[in-house]
């Protein structure tokens, strides 16, 4: 089997499977509790914040430990709703655990504003700078595009918010971008950034929020008071330690470097059978077309003309390949939004896939994966013609 679904998620680290025994089995003490044991776990769990705000480059703020990503956004925009005349600005390209929530904001009276996006898949600077005044409450614009691999410019909005709105709230969804892009949040004015451990090789069901101002957040239900009374349960101690061991086993930047030259590989193999890219469509013929935005080495969209994605994705799978259409929240649904707002046309988007890479493939297996892609989709081309 090849696995190129990886923006959906990642296969975990061998490595975090004894940190999971150790945390659940042996030192499975709650941090809540007052015993010895519980302390020392509690004291873990605040070292676990300390080095995961080093690795997000911070250098103010606290960490968040939630259960996943859509909660992480959830908190964030719906812990930053405050009464009176303010106005919400959002990307038109967030995931679904963002863009619904905007526009539950909508249903209920808000000011809602949405951004498009440039051809490129970025938030257009330009529009969002027309809309950005002193009632701006929140900003929530995503860091890297889970449908294109699109970088957003954090420098860019963070100089705009600060020109514009400084009281405002910065939200980032960096669930494509922690572990994954080098950055530094102390270079931005990122208030509140999410992360999902599942997105690099740590366990489903532990992500994080980083919250510069505890101030700024309000909570979203009643508890015990863990976690600043901001997030109220007992902490996931097994999977904070294991997104730390995840986290300590990553060198993102030889990652991307890595990952930039298994998908000039992928691409490369795609080419020589017979792809071409987006731009370099030939009218009257079919190929599959390489969509790269040439953003996130991790992600990019692959074109089969004549051919439904879908009946691409099963009869890849039938084959041992996986690939996605999209983001895993809403591939079940018709249609793209996102490659919708950047101008793709029906058919473009009914005939695309999502192929998403690790930095742990092998040479081989991104080489033989292009291979039975393009001798599949020949294929399927001579019997539909």
């Amino acid at each position: 089997m090849i696995y190129l679904d990886n923006a959906s998620t990642t296969k975990m680290f061998d490595e975090c499977v004894e940190v999971h025994k150790e945390f659940s089995c042996t030192r499975f003490f709650n941090p809540s509790a007052l015993s010895g044991e519980s302390l020392q776990v509690s004291k873990l769990i605040a070292d676990a914040e300390k080095f995961i705000l080093e690795r997000l480059g911070a250098s103010e703020g606290n960490i968040l430990f939630t259960g996943c990503a859509t909660e992480n956004n959830n908190l964030a925009i719906s812990g930053s709703v405050r009464s009176g005349n303010w106005e919400y600005v959002f990307s038109a390209g967030e995931h679904p655990s963002v863009f619904n929530v905007a526009r539950k904001l909508e249903l209920q009276g808000f000011m809602v504003h949405y951004v498009p996006l440039a051809k490129n898949g970025q938030v257009d600077l330009e529009c969002l700078a027309s809309v950005l005044n002193d009632r701006t409450r929140l900003i929530s614009i995503m860091h890297v595009s889970n449908e294109t691999g699109a970088i957003n410019d954090l420098k860019a909005i963070s100089a705009l918010k600060n020109a514009k709105c400084p009281r405002a709230v910065l939200h980032v969804d960096g669930v494509q971008g922690f572990m994954k892009i080098p950055f530094a949040l102390r270079d931005t004015a990122v208030d509140l950034y999410s992360f999902s451990g599942h997105k690099f090789h740590s366990p489903k069901g532990i992500a994080g929020l980083y919250v510069k101002n505890k101030g700024a957040l309000k909570s979203l239900f009643e508890g015990g008071g863990q976690q600043f009374g901001l997030r109220s349960g007992t902490e996931n101690v097994s999977g904070i330690m294991q997104m730390c061991k995840a986290i300590s086993l990553i060198d993102e930047k030889a990652n991307f470097a890595r990952t930039q030259a298994i998908k000039k590989i992928f691409n490369d193999t795609l080419l020589h059978a017979g792809a071409r890219k987006f731009g370099d469509a030939v009218p009257g013929e079919k190929h599959i077309l390489i969509n790269d935005f040439g953003g996130s080495p991790y992600i990019e969209n692959l074109l089969f003309q004549g051919v439904k994605g879908e009946t691409m994705l099963h009869a890849l799978d039938a084959v041992g390949v996986i690939v996605g259409l999209g983001s895993a929240c809403s591939a079940k649904k018709a249609g793209n939004r996102v490659l919708e707002e950047i101008g793709m046309d029906k058919d473009d988007i009914i005939s695309s896939v999502r192929i998403s890479f690790n930095a742990y493939m092998t040479d081989e297996e991104v080489h033989a994966a292009a291979e039975i892609i393009s001798k599949v989709y020949e294929d399927i081309l001579q019997r539909v013609s």
